[in-house]
């Protein structure tokens, strides 16, 4: 049959380049390590292992279409108001959403460079054109991204800190960039990995949002509270911005267990504590250790490593030699950086095994 007698999508839809996950653990190696997926090494809280097992009893009922009782943990947790808060499964859905709600046909979406690749996926998926920032060391350039604000610009995504190359934008900077937007452009700050941050020039967003109407901060459970498998994400804005949302929001879109882990994660401070703890002894150690193998390592703040290789071949055969140690990184390629690899900060033997097997890549 010809392709015009068959449903088509959109055409915006078949320019969307899909978004890659990172590759699972190797199966060649007689002990293998995931290092591309920037998942916690401590895996989740006990309390939240508890709290989702206890869950199966209910698994006949819908989940909590509100989320009442998850919200009420979070507001408590964060100090913001409940009624500014809606919770997705992952913060992907909640970045999908409000593209859905504040962009259609003839908007623009506006992210940095190397922002997460989600973006313009939502942005497109939303009708709306995306736009890109340059970066300048691999850092926003808020002067760059005020440059390609427009009439047409609605929504303006930024990831802070930055996935893949782990850069912070500082509090004067981020603050700077919202000031400069119109007040009908709304300001999207992923601070996905917020938890990892220890820097006095860090701002998530929460405080941006207490003040202004055009600000959203989203969070997730995925990293630092380690329950990247239950998909669950939460956004904080001004009540008008989430009723919006709400609206397209599907009604039970976050499942019973996930909700009952996630409270149970923020009642048990010590757990994130250590998984903090744990990624701030280990990555400054990855940082050292890889910038003397003589290989470039920018500063992160996240609870992983982008490591620039001579060019994009000399990165592809360290994958493969990597793959076939028994760790699996994350190619940059998709992202526009053929020539890193992105390091996931894992246990103590997964830490000290990837850096050996370098040392040996390196040397062969």
């Amino acid at each position: 049959m010809s392709q015009a007698f068959r449903p088509q999508p959109r055409p915006e839809i078949l320019e969307i380049d899909a978004y890659v996950p990172g590759k699972p653990a190797p199966a060649s190696a007689a002990k293998t390590y995931k290092l591309s997926s920037n998942e916690s090494p401590l895996g989740p809280s006990p309390k939240a292992i508890a709290a989702f097992r206890d869950s199966a009893d209910m698994l006949a009922l819908y989940p909590d279409g509100g989320a009442f009782e998850l919200k009420s943990a979070i507001a408590e947790r964060h100090g913001v108001d409940p009624a500014g808060l809606i919770v997705g499964n992952g913060s992907d859905e909640l970045i999908g959403l409000i593209a859905s709600a504040f962009l259609k046909a003839g908007d623009e979406g506006l992210y940095s460079q190397y922002g997460f690749l989600s973006y313009p996926i939502a942005i497109r998926a939303a009708g709306a054109t995306p736009v890109i920032a340059p970066e300048a060391n691999l850092m926003a350039d808020v002067d760059a991204l005020l440059a390609r604000v427009g009439a047409n610009t609605k929504v303006v995504f930024i990831a802070n800190p930055n996935n893949p190359t782990g850069a912070l934008l500082p509090r004067g900077e981020l603050r700077r960039l919202h000031a400069g937007l119109p007040v009908d452009t709304l300001l999207v700050i992923d601070a996905a990995y917020a938890e990892y941050v220890d820097d006095a020039n860090y701002e998530a967003g929460a405080e941006l949002v207490e003040v202004y109407d055009n600000v959203v901060m989203c969070r997730t459970f995925s990293k630092a509270y380690g329950l990247a498998g239950l998909r669950l994400g939460w956004a904080y804005a001004k009540p008008y911005l989430i009723d919006a949302v709400n609206r397209i929001r599907g009604p039970f879109n976050v499942n019973a267990p996930a909700q009952a882990a996630g409270v149970a994660a923020l009642a048990d401070p010590g757990h994130l504590a250590a998984a903090i703890a744990h990624n701030a002894r280990w990555l400054p150690w990855l940082t050292r250790e890889i910038r003397a193998l003589g290989l470039e390592a920018p500063p992160s703040h996240g609870n992983f490593l982008l490591i620039r290789f001579r060019d994009a071949a000399h990165a592809r055969r360290a994958d493969a030699a990597l793959t076939s140690a028994g760790f699996a990184l994350r190619g940059m390629t998709g992202y526009g950086l053929p020539d890193c690899l992105r390091l996931s900060v894992g246990d103590e033997d997964a830490n000290t095994g990837v850096v050996a097997a370098l040392v040996q890549f390196l040397g062969a």
